[in-house]
């Protein structure tokens, strides 16, 4: 196969490793400067220091509005930008890519979250139904699962899922990404990948906060335990299987970044504990926390379907500095018993 990888961040490098073993890649960078020293190095020492980039990967970037002309011959698109970033590929990628069913490359994408809402009274979309509406021309799909960036790129062990309703997108991704130290399982139900790998990182902010602020593995396992019975109460309300959050979009997912200290949003809920400013542990971090930026999404999108997410509420309120971080602890606790 011939894939083409947007962004070379840490995530996007990874992957175009993992293919390389078996696959033609391209990966591509926004910045032109970063492009070339990756052609040149063969390392991403901004992003994923100390894991090289084998000879099958292409280094290149520039202007994006350039970019459909190196689309020939690309059997698999994979879209590795942050969530912000999502809509606008997908509005270019259905301009570049033939408008004609199976006879254009499949795209997926590797962000999770929610895209901030367009305007005040909008909710804030999953992946797939932004490019429902912006590309519904593109046969699309999401990978996700419980991985970091530098243990996939070392060849250490990986399990992923492959989202899609195409069952040809999920064959692509599978013959993409599968492999001797990556496991890729296929599934039907986006809705509920997508839920998992956003509100995830809502939870491990939550999770980073309990631990930084030493409550114990009791307290720790009671938050994972009950950031899940959010997650899954999310995705039941917006059309996902029960079964999905038991998965490793789901549960695994969760489990890897509420407890690995590579996890971004974890660090977040630690500095935050510690004493930072959510301004100075963003800072500190260098890269980007996706559940800083989607927990207001998540928040809203519940109200609006009417779901309880209390957990996710307390980071919300914590985020925006209406709590500090014993205070959202306090409310947690001090919630009315109600069954489980």
């Amino acid at each position: 196969m011939h894939i083409t990888v947007i962004g070379a961040g840490a995530w996007g490098t990874a992957l175009a490793i993992a293919a390389a073993a078996g696959h033609r890649v391209r990966l591509w960078a926004r910045d032109r400067a970063h492009a070339e020293r990756l052609r040149t190095e063969r390392v991403n020492a901004r992003y994923l220091p100390g894991a090289r980039l084998p000879p099958a990967i292409e280094c290149d970037g520039g202007d994006p509005a350039s970019f459909g002309a190196r689309l020939s011959g690309t059997d698999l698109v994979v879209i590795a930008t942050p969530m912000a970033g999502l809509r606008e590929w997908l509005e270019r990628l259905s301009r570049a890519l033939p408008d004609a069913g199976a006879a254009h490359a499949p795209v997926t994408w590797l962000c999770k979250g929610f895209e901030r809402p367009r305007h005040a009274t909008a909710d804030g979309l999953l992946g797939h139904e932004i490019a429902a509406r912006v590309a519904p021309g593109l046969r699309v799909g999401v990978l996700s699962g419980p991985s970091f960036a530098q243990e996939v790129a070392l060849g250490l062990p990986t399990a992923l899922v492959a989202a899609s309703v195409d069952a040809r997108v999920r064959e692509a991704l599978v013959a993409a990404f599968h492999g001797p130290t990556l496991r890729v399982y296929a599934n039907d139900d986006i809705v509920g990948v997508e839920v998992g790998g956003a509100v995830k990182n809502v939870m491990a902010i939550a999770t980073g906060l309990c631990d930084g602020l030493r409550l114990g593995h009791n307290a720790r396992a009671a938050l994972i335990t009950r950031g899940l019975a959010e997650i899954t109460r999310l995705g039941l309300a917006l059309g996902a299987r029960a079964e999905t959050f038991m998965g490793l979009s789901g549960l695994g997912d969760l489990v890897l970044t509420a407890t690995g200290d590579l996890s971004r949003n974890r660090q977040v809920g630690l500095l935050l504990a510690q004493g930072m400013t959510l301004a100075q542990a963003v800072d500190s971090l260098g890269h980007v926390a996706e559940g800083v930026y989607s927990a207001r999404t998540v928040a809203q999108r519940a109200r609006s379907l009417g779901v309880r997410m209390p957990v996710t509420d307390a980071v919300v309120a914590l985020l925006d500095g209406a709590l500090q971080p014993r205070e959202a602890v306090a409310r947690l606790m001090a919630r009315d018993p109600v069954t489980e």
